[in-house]
């Protein structure tokens, strides 16, 4: 039994079907139901893209997508009808290969007589609906309206609607240019073995933007995030960080610190904003110390913490929130009656700077606070770099209890555009675009693109097309996941990876490229003619 757990769920799946010819007329009499169930099973997960997965995974170490889709496949397999599901970002950490068998799955759900609500970024999942809710225009403050409402085509001629803007190609995330060559100098990743991957040597080249590609358990995150960064903590910060199995790293000394930006949250507590990541908060607290209402009281900066004793109010210590254990279920915060979820105590919120408390300015998004500071040199250059992030819709006291995981990532890209670039630096992010609409990866897209020109250099591991396109160099794992990936399969820019005949992500990058080629030809034709 445990060989049989140890095997991948499409291993497991071509040896349950083999196994009767290998059975007695008898025996095959008598495991012939359970055959049946074990292979029907296997199918619905191959069918929600969990082939690679093996039975005897653990859960924890599962990524939020794939646990979802397992979730899925148990549904499937109940063959219930008349429930009303509801699916947050299902093609999560999906290649575009396995995105398609995931509709169909949807559609059979839906077929047996149930609903289901998708809240999804992805154009393929947004084209196969039979109704679409378009909500925004924008995001935080500019949002919360129903800008579009009905099929494809109600969206696509919505006029408000960014996303129709995107999906009828009035907006696109336009091919770079030119491809950067580097600055000539490579990491190069010798004998990996890591989990699924069969002793490969990869070359990554310095100074540029690289995408890390391939199907769902191809091996992406194991030989960037498990071997390569954990191998630079060790060597760097003498972390006892233990990297995954390979023989060598060569070209370490081309670079001088490397990034992790993952979507782990930015703090664990109501205590942890984006203001106190991103050090904004010091230069308010600063800035509020130095009134003349807090230098008559007597008030210094820490004055102005919710973290330490004196000005935070000490019923919620500073969260404003108060939290009640549930034991077996999720704690549950609730608003501080005492300080009414302003964090702090009366005399500290007499204190004010330009007619707003402390607590006034952590309520205020991005945006604002831009404008109510833009005299603030210092602290107009911290907050422009959330704007540039897309997050100029986020309060700068939201707790971190309530940020999302790609939220999160970009505050900490945030955090790290404030610093002076050294051009020796190597940022890695793990798909970055999760939870991002198209005009949010455009955002971001010239975010990590400034990083690259100021000579630092930027791998994603991606399954966004949009993403992929604009890289200056792929490396694409495969063929397969699991046992059956964990080899290159092509490295090269986007356009030799689209020409490649046996890459899965070629495949489906070659129609994105042309259709680009094609736009960008139409608006040179229409600047001649003008």
């Amino acid at each position: 039994i445990f060989e049989v757990t140890e095997k991948a769920i499409s291993d497991l799946h071509d040896w349950i079907s083999a196994l009767p010819t290998k059975l007695s007329d008898s025996e095959r009499e008598i495991a012939h139901m359970v055959l049946k169930e074990i292979r029907h099973r296997t199918e619905f997960l191959i069918n929600v893209g969990l082939d690679y997965l093996t039975l005897s995974r653990l859960a924890m170490t599962l990524s939020g997508g794939e646990a979802q889709r397992i979730r899925l496949a148990t549904q499937i397999g109940s063959q219930l009808s008349g429930v009303l599901y509801v699916l947050d970002e299902p093609s999560i950490g999906l290649h575009q290969r396995d995105n398609q068998r995931l509709i169909e799955t949807l559609k059979q759900m839906r077929d047996l007589g149930n609903t289901l609500i998708v809240v999804e970024h992805d154009e393929e999942t947004i084209r196969a609906a039979d109704f679409i809710v378009d909500v925004g225009p924008g995001a935080g403050i500019h949002g919360g309206e129903i800008v579009a409402i009905g099929s494809l085509e109600d969206v696509l001629n919505s006029p408000r609607s960014i996303t129709g803007d995107y999906l009828a190609g009035r907006k696109f995330i336009p091919l770079p240019p030119v491809r950067m060559k580097g600055n000539g100098k490579f990491i190069e990743i010798i004998g990996a073995r890591c989990n699924n991957l069969k002793n490969i040597d990869v070359k990554i080249p310095l100074g540029i933007f690289v995408a890390v590609t391939g199907v769902s358990g191809s091996g992406k995150s194991s030989l960037i995030t498990e071997i390569l960064y954990k191998a630079i903590e060790q060597q760097f910060k003498k972390t006892n960080t233990n990297p995954g199995a390979h023989d060598a790293i060569k070209g370490l000394e081309n670079i001088d610190k490397c990034i992790n930006i993952s979507q782990d949250p930015i703090g664990r507590t109501p205590r942890s904003n984006p203001a106190t990541y991103t050090k904004v908060f010091d230069d308010i607290r600063s800035l509020f110390a130095e009134t003349i209402e807090a230098k008559s009281r007597g008030y210094d900066k820490s004055r102005f913490s919710f973290n330490v004793p004196g000005g935070r109010c000490e019923n919620c210590q500073g969260d404003g929130v108060r939290r009640i254990p549930m034991n077996f279920l999720p704690d549950v915060y609730v608003k501080c009656e005492q300080c009414n979820g302003k964090r702090y105590n009366d005399e500290t919120l007499l204190v004010t700077y330009k007619g707003k408390t402390i607590h006034d300015v952590l309520e205020m998004t991005v945006e604002q606070a831009l404008n109510f500071f833009e005299n603030r040199t210092s602290l107009k250059r911290r907050l422009e770099t959330l704007a540039k992030v897309g997050l100029g819709y986020i309060k700068l006291g939201q707790p971190a209890t309530t940020i999302s995981g790609g939220e999160a990532q970009r505050v900490k890209l945030a955090f790290e555009l404030q610093k002076r670039p050294t051009g020796k630096t190597l940022y890695i992010l793990d798909e970055p675009t999760t939870g991002l609409h198209t005009d949010d990866v455009a955002r971001l897209l010239e975010v990590l693109r400034s990083i690259v020109n100021n000579g630092d250099s930027v791998i994603v591991i991606e399954h966004n097309l949009d993403v992929i396109k604009v890289a200056d160099y792929i490396i694409d794992l495969g063929p397969e996941g699991g046992q059956r990936g964990g080899e290159i399969v092509v490295t090269g820019t986007p356009e030799q990876v689209a020409n490649y005949p046996t890459s899965y992500t070629g495949h489906y990058l070659k129609p994105v490229i042309e259709v680009d080629c094609k736009r960008l030809a139409k608006i040179k034709q229409k600047n001649k003619e003008n």
